[in-house]
Order: structure tokens, then sequence, then C-alpha cells
């Protein structure tokens, strides 16, 4: 990765899966790369049983974020607490990773463009547009937007389109 050091890096633990979702990861956006890869040493095995030689954390960059993915274990599992949002430019995009996210995870419990990959990392896929009809100053037409919302899993621009204008 780059020399400068981000002052905030986003750590995802997996169970022991680390490189198949960073390889799974960085396939899907375009602007991304993997960097630095740290591999566990004999110190420690007796805590985790991990061999050596084994990936310990790996960085990686989506969209010029900078990540770092630990294979820590089976102790921790994702949660919808925390989630990622991808800001779509257009319905093209948010289809785009829709399908990509959903290919072995899960949308069927999630609702509002929200869903959980295959990995249990939880996604928020969203056109851009949507945030400048939500803090419109003409509550109707928030009501409108959010109602329609509210009744989504994967978002359709052209439907939230139709409800802001009324």
């Amino acid at each position: 990765m780059e020399s400068r050091i981000q002052k905030i890096t986003p750590n995802f633990w997996f169970n022991m899966n680390a490189e198949e979702a960073v390889s799974f990861y960085t396939s899907i956006f375009k602007n991304s790369k993997i960097g630095q890869i740290v591999r566990y040493v004999n110190a420690g095995q007796e805590i985790h049983g991990i061999v050596a030689g084994t990936v310990m954390t790996i960085e990686f960059q989506l969209e010029g974020q900078e990540f770092l993915a630990l294979n820590g274990g089976p102790e921790f599992q994702f949660t919808e607490a925390l989630s990622l949002i991808i800001n779509c430019e257009n319905q093209e995009e948010v289809d785009y990773y829709w399908d990509k996210l959903t290919e072995g995870g899960d949308e069927k419990s999630q609702v509002c463009g929200w869903l959980k990959d295959k990995f249990g990392v939880s996604w928020q896929v969203t056109p851009i547009a949507l945030n400048s009809m939500l803090t419109d100053s003409d509550t109707e037409k928030v009501e409108r937007v959010m109602t329609a919302l509210l009744q989504m899993k994967k978002l359709d621009l052209d439907v939230l389109q139709r409800a802001y204008e009324g």
C-alpha cells in the first residue's frame, strides 16, 4: 500500500477465510488492490492453534479506502451493527454491486438497500440521489420517498424518483 498510513483503518475479523474475502472484494471493485500480507509465525500457535505460515493479515484497498483483513478464527462474527455504504451514481451501478455482493449472500432479510454478503459483512447499496431526496425541505416528498424506500430490498432509483416527484 502507500507509505502514508491512513489515520483510521477498518479491520475485518474473518474465520480463517480472509484471503478468499479479500479476493472476492477486490474482484468486484474496479479501483482496488491487495497490499502487504503478514503471516503467522510459531509464536501464538498455542493460543489459536494456527499453523505457522498461515495468513494473519492482508491489507487491501477498495475505491481508495484502506482496509485490513485478519484471520482470527471463529470467536467473533459480523453483525448489521456495522455496514459499508456504497454510494452509486445510477441504477446500473446499484444493480452491479447488488448482484455481485449477494452472490452466495443474503438479501432476503434485508430492506432499504441492505444486504449481507457470503462472509456475513453488511453492505448498503444506495443511489447518491437518495440523500438529497431524504433531506428535501418538502416533508411530503420525503414521506413519499420513505414509504417507497421501506418497501424495497434492492433500491430502484426510478421508483424512488417517481415517489419524490409525486
